[in-house]
């Protein structure tokens, strides 16, 4: 059991910090290290949403998993009828699993810490992504499906602009939940120039 919980401890760290923060530093990347941003105190807001997951280890080997996701309604954006989406969306890849060999509480807990993730990141990068529209639109005729097509472009190449953005947007979203304000204030400066950066390179490439 106490070798179970240190690769719980471990999956945590590694799975949190993955392709969003530089362990034990302020420093937040994109896609790759060498894009990062330097957020003081960045690392404590991102100890306590580690924490969370520690400290409801046991509603999950228990195989509560629904009561152990209600604990994350802390979480900015995350409520009743989002955790009801990611509950059945897990059962669906636990059944698709069941038959399969070699799996075990730190697959399942991966599983479980990578749809709570993915859906935090997406809820709230949708909120950025409206604002980006907002923006381009003040400035241009655009069409709104062209301005998604644009949109889609710098996603699919992962653009650096993007993909900072989107992990700003989601320490904003966790200093928020924790009531880190200044930390919450700074990402909301960053979030505001990488935003003005997405709408330029749009609107120049349809010019």
């Amino acid at each position: 059991m106490v070798m179970v919980l240190e690769k719980l401890y471990s999956a945590t760290n590694n799975l949190v910090n993955q392709q969003f923060y530089k362990a034990k530093s302020d420093i937040i990347i994109g896609r790759t290290p060498e894009i990062s941003l330097k957020i003081s105190n960045s690392g404590q807001v991102i100890r306590k949403f580690k924490d969370l997951f520690i400290k409801n280890l046991d509603l999950f080997l228990e195989g509560k998993y629904y009561k152990f996701l209600k604990e994350f309604k802390k979480i900015k954006g995350l409520d009743d009828n989002y955790i009801d989406e990611i509950y059945q969306d897990l059962q669906l890849k636990f059944e698709n699993l069941k038959d399969t060999e070699n799996i075990n509480k730190i697959v399942e807990y991966s599983l479980v810490l990578n749809s709570l993730i993915s859906s935090i990141r997406d809820l709230n990068f949708n909120e950025t992504v409206k604002e980006i529209k907002k923006r381009i639109l003040k400035k241009t005729n655009m069409p709104e499906q062209k301005i998604q097509e644009e949109l889609d472009k710098l996603f699919m190449r992962n653009d650096d602009n993007v993909s900072i953005l989107y992990n700003i947007s989601y320490l904003d979203t966790l200093a928020e939940s924790f009531h880190y304000k200044k930390v919450a204030r700074t990402c909301k400066i960053q979030k505001g120039k990488y935003i003005n950066r997405i709408v330029n390179l749009i609107v120049v490439s349809n010019n």
